[in-house]
This record gives structure tokens, sequence and C-alpha cells, in this order.
């Protein structure tokens, strides 16, 4: 897939990629805590011998001296076919080489895990810029929010009125950033840098309330 832009210094990126054929990436909770180390591991100019850490624990991983990072990550989610993050290019390639390096990385525990070879993403990863202060700020809500298409595949047509359950399930989700960004005290902290990206939420409070608004609406695809 080609894109008509460059990745720049400084800008924006959402950046995301699917299982080929659709396939599921993501088949239990060991998989999905991999593929979150490897956004940290991964995030370093150094280059990352995945075998020094085949025996940390989960906790441990989050522990190691990485060095300089390549990105900054402002958000992910990852969803059992495919996964979405919210990137900062710090430096020229940056991202180019983050996402080879986390991509290659997690294929090789995947097929290695399962007796399988060859490729499990489609081609590429799929890139959009964030131009502009708008879209930035939907991005939040879009990445965080995709899981609750586990439970209404439907809610961007029809919206989704019972806040509580929506709530309930995100937090009990735990594979994104939404927890980081409602208050919660956890390992995976380290992952995402919030100072990077414009302050537009004030508080968890205020975080949570954008959220919730397109929840209300119908938002085009």
């Amino acid at each position: 897939m080609s894109r008509n832009f460059t990745f720049a210094p400084g800008e924006y990126y959402h950046c995301y990629s699917r299982g080929t054929e659709k396939r599921k990436i993501f088949l239990n909770k060991k998989d999905y805590e991999r593929f979150i180390a490897l956004l940290f591991v991964c995030n370093s100019i150094k280059t990352i011998h995945l075998s020094d850490f085949s025996k940390k624990t989960f906790g441990e991983l989050f522990e190691i001296e990485r060095g300089g990072s390549l990105v900054e990550i402002g958000a992910y989610c990852l969803m059992p076919n495919h996964f979405h993050l919210l990137l900062h290019e710090k430096q020229e390639g940056g991202i180019s080489l983050f996402m080879q390096k986390v991509m290659t990385a997690y294929t090789m525990y995947f097929n290695k895990k399962n007796e399988r070879t060859g490729s499990l993403f489609e081609s590429r990863f799929k890139a959009e810029h964030a131009n502009n202060d708008r879209y930035l700020k939907y991005l939040f809500s879009y990445i965080h929010l995709n899981p609750i298409k586990l439970i209404n595949s439907k809610w961007k047509e029809s919206g989704f009125k019972n806040t509580k359950k929506m709530k309930s399930f995100l937090e009990d989700y735990g594979y994104s950033s939404y927890l980081d960004y409602s208050g919660n005290n956890r390992l995976q902290n380290v992952i995402i840098n919030k100072d990077i990206f414009p302050n537009y939420f004030n508080d968890t409070k205020g975080f949570e309330n954008e959220i919730f608004d397109w929840l209300d609406v119908k938002v085009e695809p």
C-alpha cells in the first residue's frame, strides 16, 4: 500500500494493521500481553535481542533498561485480529523502524508458539497522518472505543446508550491504554507518554466525558 505522505519528525500518526486474511492474531491473554510488552521493549534505539528476555515475566519486561526511544506512543488498542497505535515521530525513520521491530518480533513469537510459518500481518502496516487538531483529538476516542465493537458491532451506526455497561467493559478489557487515561496505576503506564501529545483532557473526568460523548452520536466511518 502506497502512502501519500512521508513520516516527519514532530508529527502524529495513526498506525494499524490486521492479521493476514483477517485471521486472529491474539488467541489468548498471553498473546495480548506479549504484544503489549513489545510496545515497550521494541521502542528503543538499541538493537533488541528478544532471546535475552525470553525468561522474564510480563512485569520484569517493563523494568529493562531500553535507552532512548524511537517514537512516543499516545494511545493503543489491541483487538482479536488487528491493532491500533497513535504515534509521534521523534526522529526520521523512527516509526517505520519501531513498527518493523514490533511486528517482526510478534510474528516470530506467534509462529513459534503455534508451529506455523509465513506472514502473520497483511503486507506492511497502514498509517494516516493526524495533520489537524480535530482529527488528532478524535483518534483518542476512536482508538479507545474500538473494544465496544466486541459487545455491539453496530454501535457506530446506532449509538450506545448504556454508558455504565460500556465503562465496565472497557475497564475489564485491559488491552488498550484506556486504563492509563482513566487513572489506573499499572505496569503498562510506562508505554505511553502523554506529555508529547496535546493536553486535551485536564483530568480523568475530562477524558471519560470525551469518550462517553462519542457513544451518544452516530459516527461516520
